[in-house]
């Protein structure tokens, strides 16, 4: 129970960090890709600040013992293969069309913008899609 507690709040934290970093808004983060034109660079400060507050963050508490679990998952796999490098492509591509990434477009949620909306529920019929793809591979 302690986990999902804290899980609850750590999103609702990161939710709340980005929707007051700008990072729901769409247009931001487009401006903030279109390095050709009227570029927005205020994101950069945004990732900046993460960057400055995660490194330090992550080197500390991964020398300690988590407190509700019985050790830190971290990721095993550290291949750079086809899929990886096309499904890091495709996200890219997606980011700077529509503007929203996974994170900040459940955050945009709660504003109840039908793009935002129309977005998370592609995300998760993509995430599906992916599931039952695996599922055919393995039978």
């Amino acid at each position: 129970m302690n986990q999902k507690i804290i899980a609850l709040i750590a999103g609702l934290l990161f939710g709340a960090g980005l929707a007051a970093s700008g990072m729901t808004d769409s247009n931001v983060v487009q401006g903030f890709l279109d390095m050709g034109g009227d570029w927005n660079p205020s994101l950069m400060f945004v990732m900046a600040t993460g960057l400055m507050v995660t490194l330090p963050g992550f080197q500390y508490f991964l020398r300690r013992k988590p407190i509700f679990a019985p050790d830190f998952k971290l990721p095993t796999l550290k291949d750079v293969d086809r899929p990886l490098v096309i499904g890091s492509c495709l996200f890219g591509m997606g980011w700077a069309l529509v503007g929203y990434c996974p994170g900040p477009a459940v955050a945009a949620l709660g504003y109840l913008h039908w793009e935002g909306v129309v977005f998370v529920l592609a995300m998760l019929v993509g995430g599906k899609a992916r599931q039952w793809q695996n599922a055919i591979k393995t039978n």
